[in-house]
């Protein structure tokens, strides 16, 4: 299926909190790594998202260049072209932008699909991401309230965050005294500044004690009653129940009970990330291991081409990142519930 226009993701996000799942969002950094989510999808029978950071916008650019914006349409045209052949629906993402990379990749990206959609194409991407966390929430929400009208003109959701995400992602992390718990009345402040939709649908990344990254058992402890009671503030404040499409940030390492509770409460987008990377990488390690006489010239020899050829690990990595990113689905509910006519 091609990549979902505006009303096709509308309607994905709908049908998750009417349904009670939620879509994987997948990080990928490179064309092998995009067809492995394709795939993880496709076999999982369920629609997804599939989204990029600043950073690696600029490895798809080439190490070498580190162009974001081109990075940013090179990824988002080639996944047009290829998510095409897959029969599931696809959105696209760009995931955490803060203050400082505004003008340089956020800005120009809602721009370039400003431009497209004026022409009769749809956008680029289907939403954007503005991590205003580490601001005051009052500034925050300025600029959110700007990115939302140019947003709406752009026929692309926006992403904003309330509260910190822990640990790091991205050369991203959280300071000492971060915000790491929303509350009722962050999420009040949030809906009066922005509104309840009528000048343009939004996802909003409330933070529960999650965290980027893995830890240990243990080592962090969800609360995602807390998405309940921002629900409720805002219920009351605009008359219909569990008003808020919430998004899970770190959702890589947290059980299934936490992650089935956070999509009662009303969550819709879950992003994994580091659980993937580390199913990609895996697979790769074990061809190496297993095949390290062939993929090196031990002693002098002269190795095994067809386990060097960078196809031949490649290849399995693809495979085990789609079998991580189909598990993710069956875990948050969307596995089987694609509505492509594929």
């Amino acid at each position: 299926m091609p990549i979902v226009n505006h009303d096709q993701y509308i309607d994905m996000i709908d049908r998750a909190k009417a349904g009670g799942f939620a879509y994987p969002a997948v990080n990928v950094r490179s064309s092998v790594a995009l067809h492995a989510a394709l795939r993880g999808f496709a076999e999982a029978g369920s629609d997804g998202i599939i989204q990029v950071t600043v950073r690696s916008t600029e490895f798809w650019s080439g190490s070498l260049i580190r162009d974001r914006v081109a990075g940013a349409v090179a990824f988002a045209d080639f996944a047009r072209a290829v998510a095409a052949n897959y029969p599931v629906n696809i959105a696209l993402h760009t995931d955490h932008c803060p203050q400082e990379d505004l003008d340089t990749f956020l800005r120009p990206l809602i721009a370039v699909s400003q431009r497209r959609v004026a022409q009769g194409d749809e956008p680029l991407f289907q939403s954007y991401m503005w991590d205003g966390s580490a601001m005051p929430l009052d500034a925050n929400l300025r600029i959110a309230d700007d990115l939302l009208a140019e947003c709406a003109k752009a026929s692309a959701l926006l992403e904003v965050e309330i509260g910190v995400v822990g640990g790091e992602e991205e050369g991203l992390a959280a300071t000492g005294d971060a915000k790491l718990f929303s509350t009722p009345e962050d999420a009040l402040r949030l809906v009066r500044a922005m509104g309840d939709g009528e000048r343009g649908r939004y996802l909003v990344a409330a933070t529960f004690g999650n965290v980027h990254g893995v830890y240990k058992p243990g080592n962090v402890r969800l609360r995602p009653a807390i998405l309940a009671d921002l629900q409720r503030a805002v219920a009351a404040e605009v008359g219909r129940p569990s008003p808020l499409n919430l998004v899970f940030h770190g959702g890589s390492g947290s059980s299934r009970d936490d992650m089935r509770q956070a999509i009662t409460n009303g969550t819709v987008k879950v992003n994994i990330d580091t659980d993937t990377q580390y199913a990609f990488t895996r697979a790769i390690a074990h061809h190496m291991f297993a095949n390290y006489d062939g993929v090196l010239k031990v002693d002098g020899e002269v190795g095994r081409k067809k386990v060097y050829d960078d196809r031949s690990y490649l290849e399995k990595a693809e495979m085990a990142m789609a079998e991580r990113v189909s598990r993710a689905c069956r875990d948050l509910g969307s596995a089987n519930r694609s509505t492509s006519p594929s």
